[in-house]
């Protein structure tokens, strides 16, 4: 139930971003969720896309250093509290998050959509279906 979130290295100077959207929007590759950081000389973008093979095949073709990673996108109710009672659930199933970041599609105004990584997602996955828990799938990012 996991999807390929796609994580590019970008050298800390301006425009380096600009050319990568540029490459992907070049290509007709949908952008889901996108998240930014900076490191010493470096930032990080993890994006989730509609087409996550050709989005990391046309970012290594233009010289970008990108890889998938497979993380969990998990419905949330888009309400006051929603993501705290999703939290409680990690919690008491003690999955670690390693970092999180959301999306909404703008479709769906009663959900959001929240993206995680954490280290064991198989466990993870078992564990929150088991609650109730919805998870996205690949397919599901495309018709977003």
């Amino acid at each position: 139930m996991s999807v390929n979130q796609i994580s590019v290295f970008l050298e800390n100077k301006p425009g380096t971003l600009k050319k990568m959207t540029g490459f992907l929007a070049e290509h007709k590759i949908d952008m889901r969720a996108i998240s930014v950081s900076e490191t010493v000389g470096f930032g990080v973008a993890r994006l989730i896309v509609n087409d996550a093979m050709s989005a990391v095949n046309t970012l290594k073709e233009n010289d970008f250093i990108a890889n998938l990673t497979p993380v969990l996108v998990v419905e949330v109710p888009d309400e006051a509290g929603g993501l705290d009672s999703l939290l409680q659930v990690f919690a008491e199933s003690e999955i670690n998050i390693e970092y999180m970041y959301a999306f909404s599609t703008g479709r769906d105004v009663s959900h959001a959509y929240m993206i995680f990584r954490v280290a064991d997602i198989k466990a993870a996955e078992a564990k929150l279906s088991g609650r109730g828990i919805r998870m996205l799938e690949q397919d599901d990012i495309v018709v977003l």
